[in-house]
């Protein structure tokens, strides 16, 4: 015949523990739960503005742009091109690559130009992307 040995009493501090253990994973699991059934299934959406501030350096204009991910996904290797054009003819061309952007995430950047872009039209416009 054998005996088996009363289990021993747990201490109020081991159920404690335990207790904010399961209320801190329980948190985690339904957070994930929330983002999985509200996540957003859009492509980036990338939009790219032009700051009005263009600084000039050692006859160097520099024209600060800011780019942000509005869409669900992440993009990378965004590619931003900007070309000036002076009296209809494209003068000068300049390109950035941001290598990564999460959603609702922004970049900030500069373009470098030897000619003055006040005395023409520039366009700056989002090129390019690929899916990680």
């Amino acid at each position: 015949m054998t005996q088996t040995e009363p289990k021993p009493q747990r201490s109020l501090a081991e159920l404690v523990t335990f207790a904010i253990a399961l209320f801190i994973l329980a948190i985690i699991i339904s957070l994930v739960g929330y983002i999985w059934v509200n996540e957003d299934d859009q492509p980036p959406i990338l939009s790219v503005s032009q700051k009005q501030i263009i600084r000039e350096v050692k006859g160097q204009f520099y024209v600060p742009f800011e780019i942000v991910n509005n869409g669900g996904e992440t993009a990378e290797s965004v590619q931003i091109i900007a070309e000036l054009q002076i009296a209809g003819k494209v003068v000068e061309t300049a390109e950035q690559q941001i290598d990564f952007l999460s959603s609702s995430e922004q970049e900030e950047g500069a373009f470098i130009f030897s000619q003055n872009p006040r005395q023409g039209k520039l366009i700056v416009r989002v090129a390019s992307y690929k899916l990680p």
